[in-house]
């Protein structure tokens, strides 16, 4: 743990908050510690970027905020979109078109706007307590709709249709998209240059620290790809075996301080020593 890290980056879901989506203020002060030591600290997420405002205004984040898994990369302002990835036009029909045929629930998410069919469905009441903002109801995404999207999610708590629209898209459109899970019940479609091991690129070169000097920490399966091109990893203690065992080091769950925990451990007290 003698490695020097510059900058932490974070998810944010089972990651960063708790279950109940609450920014502890052991975290707080953890990221509190991270720049008083003189390092950087940055988050990504499957959210979209106006849904990070509740963790990056009381962070006093100054570096570039990446959501929609970097799909949109957003200045500290959270006004300015520094860069973005739409997903190629002739793929969203045709993801569309697979999630309903495995009987997900399908929301579109262009840069400002989140669209679905009923209000009713299962998480969208969760999700936008979660997000801070509502979805706008449609019966059928128009033209105008589809225009500029960056990411559609498929949503069920069905694994079995899950694991199977996965590999269905991941067949479908190969590399020409990123499809994965960014929570056990949602998987995200976006542009395959909007992943989180992009994400590590993009800040590495925006900010000028080598990839080696970036710790990354998460929990679930769309975190692996940061994971790779970052220095050090940290996978959550409620992430799944095969996320703890693409990552360097494990820390506790996010429902018990495992931020926190891994903060100090890993790069704090391991700066030290």
């Amino acid at each position: 743990m003698s490695r020097a890290i510059d900058l932490v980056l974070a998810d944010v879901d089972g990651t960063l908050v708790t279950g109940e989506k609450v920014l502890t203020e052991a975290a707080k002060r953890a990221v509190h510690d991270l720049h008083a030591a003189g390092i950087k600290f940055a988050i990504t997420s499957g959210r979209p970027p106006r849904g990070m405002a509740m963790v990056s205004q009381p962070l006093a984040i100054d570096t570039p905020i990446a959501g929609f898994n970097g799909g949109v990369l957003m200045a500290p302002d959270m006004e300015t979109v520094l860069n973005s990835y739409d997903l190629p036009g002739d793929v969203i029909q045709t993801a569309l078109d697979l999630l309903g045929e495995h009987g997900l629930d399908a929301w579109v998410y262009t840069k400002k706007r989140w669209l679905i069919h009923d209000v009713s469905a299962p998480h969208v009441a969760r999700e936008a307590k979660t997000v801070q903002f509502e979805a706008e109801v449609v019966a059928r995404f128009s033209a105008d709709d589809l225009n500029s999207v960056v990411k559609i999610v498929g949503v069920t708590d069905d694994k079995s249709r899950m694991q199977a629209a996965l590999q269905a898209a991941t067949k479908e459109f190969g590399e020409r998209v990123t499809a994965a899970c960014s929570q056990p019940y949602y998987l995200d479609i976006t542009n395959a240059k909007a992943n989180k091991g992009a994400v590590v690129d993009e800040l590495s070169q925006r900010l000028d620290i080598p990839r080696d000097r970036i710790a990354t920490i998460g929990d679930m399966p769309n975190d692996v790809t940061m994971f790779k091109r970052s220095g050090m990893s940290i996978a959550m203690g409620n992430a799944d075996d095969e996320v703890k065992s693409s990552a360097k080091f494990t820390t506790d769950s996010n429902e018990n301080e495992g931020f926190a925990k891994a903060i100090r451990k890993f790069i704090l007290d391991g700066a030290r020593s």
